[in-house]
């Protein structure tokens, strides 16, 4: 019930927006694009291609979990004074979709960074025929290529004037990004294979693991939503006790309770496993970190991992 008050709430200040807002101000060309972005990665990537022609406004903050973040009414207005939203897709922003719908059937422009993507590029969740979507799509370096040049045609299309530069920082972000892929594949040559796994929190990394060869395992589905059960706990005690692996890591958006649980219950099993770190998952860092952008966050990732598997074989 206070979920359904609480969406009519939304909805109702959507409408009050939209009506204070029938007397638009002609954009000129020397003004930049009003993007709203969802996530942290996303913003980022806007501002990577949109330069000085695009002033972005990122809905959730450094740490914020997308699977529960609940829009506030300061949201629905920001969304509502955007030239153009820009969120994730695949149900990542979950609390988000009815609102996406509505900006979308006022013909606000919107662009879905998953349909940037090659649908055969996505990972399913839930076995063999299952059509849900794995929405973590930014942890393969290929699907963020794939996103950049997306949104270069994206902003182009809005706004054609200047299409040559938002392909132009494409192309230069894609440089980047041939780069930091290179140096993730390079860090994890350091890694014995038979030492690669990656246990984490929630299943975020799926897309990770599959382009750099790691095999992954989270305590959490892929939505943070879904609690760890103690079943859950036992059976990836059971898994890690069985593979010796020694590491786990926590998440910056996601609670470490669960974590501790599970390596308690590996100790039982006369193991010793070790919290060897937070990894960025749902977010990104800020600038205290040093992880405040797409590149910097997975470098620190990467360091991270392969610094603590490393260590687990001295």
């Amino acid at each position: 019930m206070k979920k359904l008050i609480g969406f009519m709430m939304f909805m109702s200040m959507l409408l009050l927006t939209a009506c204070s807002s029938e007397q638009e101000v002609q954009k000129t060309s020397e003004e930049p694009i009003n993007v709203v972005a969802t996530t942290t990665m996303i913003a980022d990537l806007v501002r990577n291609i949109g330069g000085e022609y695009v002033d972005v406004t990122g809905l959730m903050g450094p740490g914020v979990d997308p699977h529960t973040y609940q829009p506030s009414a300061s949201d629905v207005y920001t969304m509502d004074e955007a030239d153009m939203i820009v969120y994730n897709g695949l149900h990542l922003e979950a609390q988000f979709i009815e609102m996406f719908e509505q900006f979308e059937s006022r013909g606000v422009p919107t662009a879905v960074i998953s349909e940037g993507i090659p649908s055969s590029e996505y990972q399913t969740v839930g076995g063999e025929g299952s059509t849900e979507y794995d929405p973590h799509i930014w942890f393969s370096v290929n699907n963020w290529i794939d996103a950049s040049e997306y949104v270069a045609e994206q902003l182009a299309e809005y706004d054609p004037e200047h299409a040559t530069i938002y392909g132009a920082n494409a192309q230069a972000y894609v440089s980047e990004l041939t780069e930091l892929s290179d140096y993730i594949k390079t860090r994890i040559e350091e890694v014995p294979e038979q030492s690669r796994y990656l246990v984490t929190a929630h299943d975020a990394f799926q897309y990770f693991g599959r382009e750099f060869h790691f095999e992954v395992v989270g305590l959490q589905g892929v939505n943070t939503q879904t609690e760890a059960g103690t079943g859950d706990i036992s059976g990836l005690a059971n898994f890690i006790a069985e593979h010796e692996i020694s590491a786990v890591f926590v998440e910056s958006s996601v609670s470490s309770r669960n974590i501790e649980a599970l390596i308690e219950a590996v100790s039982s099993r006369g193991q010793e496993l070790h919290n060897a770190g937070e990894l960025y998952s749902d977010a990104l860092g800020d600038e205290q970190h040093g992880t405040e952008t797409y590149i910097k966050m997975y470098r620190s990732n990467i360091d991270t991992i392969v610094d603590a598997l490393n260590g687990s074989e001295n």
